[in-house]
Formats: structure tokens, C-alpha cells, sequence
């Protein structure tokens, strides 16, 4: 009744600490893989993770219940990632038709994309001429016409109709709109043109179109450089008849939306209350008509219009 019970000690549950010496294998080991010299092959993907675990493995202890750790988790293979080979996108997209590709609204700029990267209070029609070749360009086969198919002079003038614009409607997002679908218009018609997609019956359009557009520049020149010749219907008039023969020309070739831009410009532009504004004699649009015709010219005398 005396004696005192003494509760046996379970196997396992404890172990001395281990001496410098005996972890001296593992770290030689892992010394060993470290320094491992070149030229003995290549590792396999993963190898050297595999073979640190194991040597941590081997210093584990056995649990409290003396069971045996579980097995080292094996290494994850690296997979490798196949993708479609750069030469074999391009040449899907260089399969693609010209006219359906090119005027597929996926490819076009939202109405709500900022038209240049400084903000909606710059506008530079060059910028958003480039901006939206690109989109359009990435939907047809031929990367031949990448060169910019808007000229300096011809963005100078964009320039500054989009100021006169912007002063009659004294709407910014509205001008912007405006000078963007001129923009987009004369683009695709200058990839239709370039990429030989017009047949003899719209090369004839094309000549009668030039001819009108050279006529009507000219008028616009004329109003403004002989005072008190200014007519606002004649021009108006002149300016619809272009719209007219735009429209006939693309009528195969582009979708009702961009027949719709194509009416939203002339209209704009065609407004007997627009030219009176920009025609003002004491308006503030005087100095934009200045430069307009001053490019005008310019596109005369290189014989673009």
C-alpha cells in the first residue's frame, strides 16, 4: 500500500538532441548537389527539390505513437504551356477578305474610348487617324497599306474644322464624334482604294467624286478669298452631291453603320447654319477658315484634290 505506482515511460516519445557530427552527412550532401560541376548533364525539371526532400525527409523523427512519417511529397512536373505559334496566327488573320474584315464593328472604336491619350479637351485629328487605322487594319489581310493614309496637311485641316465644329454645336463630345467618323470614312475608302477593291463601274464613281471634291474645294477657297461672294446654299449643295457619290461608291463594300457616318459628316458639314457661322465676316471662325483654305490650297497645288 506504500509504494508508489510509477507510470511506464512510452517507447518513442522522446530522442536526445542530435550532435554537429551526425547532421554532417546531409549537410555534405546538400553541399554536394550546390556545387555540382558543369558539363555532368542536366538536371531533371524539379530534381533538386525532390532530393532536399528526401534528405529532410530522413531526419524526421518517428511520431509520439512510434508510426513512421508519411512519405515525402513528390515534386509537381513542370507542364509545359503549348500555344499557337505566332506564324500561325498571322496567317489566319491574312485569310481573312478585306471588305467584310475591314468594316466588322468588333474592330472599331467605342463611342465611349477617349479619343487621344491627353484627355478629351486635346483633340489631334493625326492621333485619332492612326488610332483608328490601327483597329482597322488589324481586321484586313494586306499590311501593305499600313503607311498613314491621312496626310500632315490634310490632319491640319481636321484640326481645325474640328475647332469650327466644336464652336457652332458648343458640344466637345459631339465634334469629337463628328471628326471621328470623317476620320473612319476616308480611311476605309483609302484601303478600298489602295487594296484594288473597286471594280470599272466605281473607278468612274472614284474620277466623278474627285472631280466634285476638287470643285467644291475650290468654291470653299473662292467664298472666302473674294468678299461678299459667299454662298451658303451653293456650297450646301455641292457638299450633298459628294455625299451622294460617297455613298454609291461604298455601297458593296461597307455596312449601313458606316453609311450612317457618312451621313452624319455631310450633314454636318452641308448645314447652311454651319457655313454662315464659318463664313462670318466678324465671327470668331474667321482664323480657322484662314488655315483651312491655306491647306486647301496646299492639297491643290500637290495635286491630292
Amino acid at each position: 500500500m506504500g509504494r508508489e505506482l510509477s507510470t511506464p515511460k512510452r517507447r518513442g516519445t522522446t530522442r536526445p538532441p542530435r550532435t554537429p557530427s551526425q547532421r554532417q552527412p546531409v549537410l555534405g550532401a546538400r553541399r554536394e548537389e550546390r556545387h555540382r560541376p558543369r558539363g555532368t548533364g542536366p538536371r531533371a525539371p524539379g530534381a533538386g527539390r525532390g532530393r532536399r526532400e528526401a534528405l529532410a525527409f530522413a531526419e524526421l523523427p518517428p511520431d509520439r505513437g512510434g508510426r513512421a512519417p508519411p512519405s515525402p511529397r513528390r515534386p509537381l512536373s513542370h507542364t509545359k504551356c503549348t500555344a499557337e505559334p505566332e506564324v500561325g496566327r498571322r496567317a489566319a488573320a491574312d485569310a481573312r477578305p478585306v471588305a467584310g474584315g475591314m468594316d466588322s464593328d468588333s474592330g472599331e472604336q467605342s463611342e465611349g474610348d477617349p479619343v487621344t491619350a491627353a484627355g478629351p479637351d486635346v483633340f489631334s485629328s493625326k492621333n485619332l487617324a492612326l488610332q483608328a487605322q490601327k483597329k482597322i487594319l488589324s481586321k484586313i489581310a494586306s499590311k501593305t497599306v499600313a503607311n498613314m493614309l491621312i496626310d500632315d496637311t490634310s490632319s491640319e485641316i481636321f484640326d481645325e474644322l474640328y475647332k469650327v465644329t466644336k464652336e457652332h454645336t458648343h458640344n466637345k463630345k459631339e465634334a469629337h464624334k463628328i471628326m471621328k467618323d470623317l476620320i473612319k470614312v476616308a480611311i476605309k475608302i483609302g484601303i478600298l482604294y489602295r487594296n484594288n477593291q473597286f471594280n470599272q463601274e466605281e473607278i468612274v464613281i472614284v474620277e466623278k467624286f474627285r472631280k466634285k471634291l476638287n470643285q467644291t474645294a475650290m468654291t470653299i477657297v473662292s467664298f472666302y478669298e473674294v468678299e461678299y461672294t459667299f454662298d451658303r446654299n451653293v456650297l450646301s449643295k455641292l457638299l450633298h452631291e459628294c455625299k451622294d457619290l460617297v455613298h454609291e461608291l461604298v455601297q458593296r463594300h461597307l455596312t449601313p453603320r458606316t453609311h450612317g457616318r457618312i451621313n452624319h459628316v455631310f450633314n454636318h458639314f452641308a448645314d447652311v447654319e454651319f457655313l454662315s457661322t464659318l463664313y462670318s465676316l466678324d465671327g470668331d471662325c474667321r482664323p480657322n477658315l484662314k488655315r483651312i483654305c491655306e491647306g486647301i490650297n496646299t492639297l491643290i497645288d500637290e495635286k491630292v484634290l
